[in-house]
């Protein structure tokens, strides 16, 4: 490939096939230069480090995740309705990542986990989304009134069995969608006025 030609895009691309073959600890620039046909230093004029093109690997896979919740903010519903509807879309996003691409899913969560920064930024994402989404049923008088913050906070760590990668396992119970209607019932009678 012709070096005008190599986009971020492109070697991210590369990056996760490489990342696929070799897995996150063996895969080196180098791998992802070879993969691309162009040196290394090609790939570092893009990313300055082995480090910074793993977090943006990651970044964007976070995107994925990100951009269909942004888009529920686009919906005509009440607050009750947005959230659901917000927190579903979460929880079947990483539960389809996890089901069709494991060996990537593993890896992005792997990496994730060595950068505190990153997965910090993906959690505050997630938390300040929920935030606009309470502010909204408070301001409407759909939910009581409260610090909009906490209360997103509090629907975030009481859902985390059903999203965060650490339980991806316990997404196969047979009653997980139960259990998570259970959960979800016990939220909306704390909040709902």
């Amino acid at each position: 490939m012709a070096d005008s030609l190599l986009t971020k895009e492109t070697i991210l691309d590369a990056t996760e096939d490489v990342l696929r073959r070799f897995g996150p600890e063996k895969t080196s620039v180098v791998d992802v230069a070879r993969s691309l046909n162009v040196t290394h230093g090609t790939i570092y004029r893009h990313f300055p480090s082995k480090s910074a093109l793993r977090l943006a690997v990651v970044k964007r896979w976070f995107h994925v995740i990100t951009e269909p919740l942004d888009k529920t903010f686009q919906l005509e519903c009440s607050a009750s309705e947005r959230l659901r509807i917000w927190m579903d879309t979460l929880i079947r996003i990483k539960h389809t990542k996890a089901q069709q691409d494991p060996e990537m899913f593993a890896i992005y969560t792997e990496i994730a986990e060595e950068s505190d920064d990153i997965a910090n930024e993906f959690v505050n994402h997630i938390i300040s989304s929920i935030t606009k989404i309470v502010e909204a049923g408070i301001s409407n008088h759909e939910f009581k009134e409260g610090i909009a913050e906490d209360i997103a906070r509090g629907i975030y760590l009481s859902t985390i069995r059903f999203h965060h990668p650490l339980h991806s396992r316990e997404w196969l119970i047979p009653t997980i969608q139960q259990e998570y209607d259970v959960v979800w019932n016990l939220i909306m009678s704390g909040i709902l006025q």
